[in-house]
């Protein structure tokens, strides 16, 4: 018989101690495997911070993918609820990820040039979940799968995303199977291809908006890609500013234009027409 060590407080309400191997949580969430994947390469205690959080978002960007990908699935199959539940999920996940910059978003040069170095080569820019986050607003670019060449499975994952339609188009689509007169050009454009903003869909948002009683479900939609758009946009001026405030106007990890391409970023809104739609409502 096992023995099962006295805890306070023991007695048919405590907790099980005694497994035989691993615990349950172990075997369901890995912790041990998360816990042990930082291989910091400086001395700097700084470097732990930078490498976790890096990692935290990662594990935000793979949820937010999984969120907008059963979106998209929902709106491709008029399932409106389901697509609002997934959308207003990752609010409250890109609120938390962009929540990660705090402990990075104060870091002066000296604090972060201490364990630059060990970043080698390395930039954000090459996320590949990241990237696919990207795709799925509607930033496509083929020239982004050329830095995973070397990784075939997450190349052909990029690759698909690439050849898919993103949210936005889903959520097009579904307005013209309502009968609202998208343009056809937008319908049966090439999806590999980055989205341009269109005046037709800015006018059909102008109409839905212009007429909420009429159009109630639709509104809630475009609330909803609007919440993301704007914390899509937060996001990005987030890591514009903790990047300014961490190395200036230099050259970005990875030979990128740092702060010059980041501020080109920051400029751009996603789901477009939403946004310009506003002016004339």
């Amino acid at each position: 018989m096992s023995h099962t060590p006295d805890a306070p407080g023991a007695g048919s309400d405590a907790p099980n101690l005694d497994f035989a191997g691993t615990t349950p949580y172990e075997d369901y969430v890995q912790a041990d495997v998360l816990t042990h994947l930082q291989q910091p390469r400086s001395d700097d205690p700084g470097e732990l911070v930078f490498l976790v959080t890096t990692q935290v978002m990662e594990l935000w960007f793979t949820v937010i993918v999984h969120e907008w990908e059963t979106a998209a699935r929902a709106l491709r199959e008029d399932r409106v609820p389901r697509a609002l539940d997934a959308l207003k999920r990752s609010v409250r996940e890109l609120e938390a990820l962009n929540a990660s910059w705090k402990p990075l978003g104060q870091l002066t040069p000296a604090q972060f040039n201490a364990y630059r170095s060990a970043l080698g080569e390395g930039s954000g820019f090459q996320s590949a979940m990241y990237r696919r986050m990207e795709f799925l607003l509607g930033e496509k670019s083929a020239s982004m799968l050329v830095p995973h060449r070397g990784a075939p499975r997450v190349h052909a994952e990029l690759e698909k995303a690439l050849q898919e339609p993103g949210l936005y188009d889903e959520a097009l689509a579904f307005l013209a199977r309502r009968g609202l007169p998208v343009p056809r050009a937008v319908l049966d454009r090439e999806p590999s291809q980055r989205y341009e903003p269109s005046p037709e869909v800015e006018a059909v948002w102008t109409g839905i908006y212009g007429d909420p009683e009429r159009n109630p479900e639709l509104v809630r939609l475009g609330e909803a890609l609007t919440d993301v758009g704007e914390l899509v946009w937060r996001w990005r001026n987030d890591h514009l500013v903790a990047t300014r405030r961490a190395m200036g106007a230099k050259t970005g990890t990875g030979g990128s234009a740092g702060v010059a391409w980041l501020e080109k970023r920051a400029t751009k809104n996603v789901f477009p027409e939403l946004w310009t739609a506003r002016s004339h409502v």
